[in-house]
């Protein structure tokens, strides 16, 4: 299969991660995707021990190389135009989340997907993470029997952000960007997109500087079963923080509670207290992905998720714009 890279500017380092495993993947070709200098990525591939060919225009690439396979990780505002461009040429994507910024971008999304043979998944690798992965497996094996509570947190250290943060035009918001990693544990620990509503709320007061960006924001949602799920995000934890993020998850269920924390998993049912030691997967997000697509086995990501939780940040950031509840 002849992979392709457009942009570096997320989470494209997942492809290297795991590009060893899968051999059957050649690396043909890299552009950033706009005015970006591609040195980052150039480095990036040599690191690797790849020498992919170089493109200015990254349409052009994808017609002269004719890959099966996309990695997209240039502008945000650009993601869901790449992307169609690819469904138009049979290309599989692999997307930095979120696929898109406006509900009419993703609406367009779903069209091309409709009528093409590719297939789509975003960037969550946080699925992927053992903690979280080693959770989600205990949770439905049934660790807290049925859920009725899903709590989420992403806190991040701002650091210095890029310009093209300072925008919601080219950012996107906070909560499609920092909060879509806690919108897909909701999807990934109770296993079914059926969203009934969302309200949202979101405030830039005190952002040091970072134009529109929304330092804090949060969103609660509920579930046509009944099960509520809150996500937290933030860009207040301390530069002196040991780690970069604070990732947590709260599962409240009738027989129990499951909570992940500092890379640590704590049960709590009628035998008491419990750790549960995380375990490497046995798979990783990219070679996942690819090894999917070749029919060696189903991936943990599918076009049907990366769709539904696409369409859940954007109704949470419209919630949170308008101040109304959204309703799916």
């Amino acid at each position: 299969m002849k992979l392709c890279c457009i942009g570096s500017r997320g989470h494209w380092g997942y492809v290297f991660e795991s590009l060893r495993e899968v051999p059957c993947v050649e690396l043909a070709g890299i552009s950033s995707g706009c005015e970006d200098p591609i040195d980052k990525m150039r480095r990036r591939c040599a690191d690797a021990g790849f020498t992919p060919r170089e493109f200015n225009d990254w349409r052009n690439m994808l017609d002269e190389l004719r890959p099966d396979m996309v990695c997209i990780d240039g502008p945000f505002e650009k993601h869901a135009e790449m992307c169609i461009e690819a469904f138009r040429r049979n290309i599989h994507i692999f997307c930095e989340k979120p696929i898109a910024l406006t509900l009419s971008d993703l609406e367009r999304l779903e069209q091309a997907a409709a009528s093409s043979k590719s297939r789509i998944v975003s960037m969550v690798g946080l699925r992927y993470d053992p903690a979280f992965y080693t959770a989600r497996k205990r949770v439905r094996k049934g660790a807290v029997g049925k859920i009725k509570l899903i709590q989420c947190q992403k806190s991040y250290k701002l650091g210095k952000r890029p310009a093209f943060f300072h925008a919601r035009a080219t950012y996107g918001g906070t909560l499609p960007w920092v909060g879509s990693h806690a919108i897909d544990w909701i999807l990934f620990f109770y296993g079914d997109a059926d969203f009934h509503s969302v309200f949202g709320a979101q405030s830039r007061e005190d952002n040091f500087g970072n134009g529109d960006m929304e330092i804090t924001a949060q969103c609660l949602f509920r579930m046509k079963s009944g099960v509520i799920a809150s996500v937290s995000t933030d860009y207040l934890r301390p530069a002196a923080a040991p780690t970069h993020g604070d990732d947590r998850i709260r599962i409240a269920g009738t027989g129990g509670v499951l909570e992940v924390s500092g890379g640590k998993i704590t049960l709590i049912d009628a035998n008491g207290t419990s750790e549960i030691v995380p375990e490497m997967p046995d798979r990783k997000l990219f070679s996942d992905f690819v090894l999917d697509i070749e029919g060696v086995r189903p991936g943990l990501v599918d076009n049907a998720a990366t769709f539904a939780l696409t369409r859940a940040c954007l109704l949470a950031q419209e919630s949170a714009d308008t101040g109304k509840v959204v309703f799916f």
